[in-house]
């Protein structure tokens, strides 16, 4: 690849090599959001959120690309004049150059993706997702073809509707001059698989054989469960949160007791509350994420007052630096695919919403004396 012109489009389908937009939810908006794919690119900015100040660095920064995880136009829009707020970072974009790609609940849900990096930089080393992604319905077709230019046609055929597998030369045992063609498939795709079968073999009514593959979880998923090297208290889990992630006024608060220990772990790059009974049942210890909501968060701790159901402690960070360990990884994902002919930046920019953080005065009395609010 040396010498070779990257473009837009190379940049493109190594990230969906390893985040298939397939894994995206159906009410999400990922992929190539502006950018002609046919366009050389030499210089790539990572980012979490496609806003004002990650679109200048981008320009600033000499970037063809910029790649974030939350999505610009994430609900349907008529259009994108330049007088409106997203209209105009499309504009800003297009006029400078740059094409503006997003890898959102496809990367959650990819392995690695957005929860592994979060692991990672949480020390924490992951065991398997914390709600599994049914696994695809795969089937398995075997048959036999001529040797020579015939099986190649086959295996083309079966490739091009859909099948995965390759061709083992003097399988026949009764019939050497036979090759033995065994593939997986997407069960979705049978019908396809089959008819390109019957048309491309030579024998007007080839035999095959078609087997239903057993459905075995996978790693993908939402969120991910791991264990710490050792485990330590809640207090000490929660300051290790704050020194692995970027400070934000938000910063890190736990719910539990401090003194308790926790070595399983449970995270969730993002707002995560909708996984809290699955962080139970995988029997964490602790579950971090973010954008934890009162009354949710408040009913999970009660539920772990009954013996038989204990339940997580609860580690809430902001959504921002939940999801930043991210940038690295899609970075590492875009430089080994094109062995490091396209230069890759990660933003630091801290691009959550959240500003200011404030605290009352330590030595302020939390109630008068007749238990009244001062």
């Amino acid at each position: 690849m040396p010498g070779d012109v990257i473009r837009l489009r190379d940049v493109v389908a190594a990230l969906e090599r390893a985040y298939p937009p397939a894994l995206a939810e159906a009410w999400d908006a990922v992929g190539l959001v502006c950018g002609d794919p046919e366009e050389p690119v030499s210089r790539v900015l990572v980012a979490v959120d496609p806003v004002p100040e990650t679109v200048e660095e981008a320009i600033a920064s000499g970037a063809q690309l910029l790649v974030t995880h939350h999505p610009l136009l994430l609900r349907g829009v008529h259009g994108v004049p330049a007088d409106s707020p997203k209209g105009r970072l499309v504009h800003r974009m297009v006029r400078a150059g740059i094409g503006l790609y997003t890898a959102h609940t496809n990367a959650d849900s990819a392995d690695p993706g957005v929860s592994d990096a979060l692991a990672e930089a949480l020390g924490v080393t992951v065991t398997g997702p914390l709600r599994p992604r049914a696994a695809e319905a795969l089937d398995k077709i075997v048959t036999f073809v001529p040797t020579g230019a015939p099986a190649a046609r086959v295996l083309d055929a079966l490739t091009e509707a859909g099948a995965h597998g390759r061709a083992a030369e003097g399988a026949a045992q009764f019939a050497p001059e036979e090759v033995r063609l065994e593939l997986v498939l997407p069960r979705a795709r049978r019908r396809d698989v089959v008819a390109a079968l019957r048309a491309a073999h030579p024998y007007q009514e080839p035999a095959f054989d078609l087997f239903e593959m057993a459905e075995v979880p996978g790693r993908r998923g939402l969120g991910r469960v791991g264990e710490l090297d050792r485990p330590e208290p809640l207090a000490a889990f929660a300051e290790r949160a704050a020194a692995a992630l970027p400070a934000t006024a938000w910063g890190v608060r736990a719910a539990g007791d401090p003194e308790r220990m926790v070595g399983t772990v449970a995270v969730c790059g993002g707002a995560g509350d909708s996984a809290l009974d699955a962080a139970t049942a995988a029997g964490a210890d602790v579950y971090l994420t973010a954008d934890l909501r009162h009354h949710p968060a408040s009913e999970h701790l009660l539920a772990g007052t009954a013996p038989a159901r204990p339940t997580p402690a609860l580690v809430d960070v902001a959504h921002w630096a939940s999801e930043h360990p991210w940038c690295a990884q899609a970075a590492s994902v875009i430089e080994t695919a094109l062995r490091g002919t396209v230069e890759v930046r990660v933003s630091w920019l801290r691009t959550d919403p959240w500003t200011v953080g404030a605290r009352a005065p330590e030595n302020r009395p939390e109630s008068s004396p007749e238990g009244t609010p001062p």
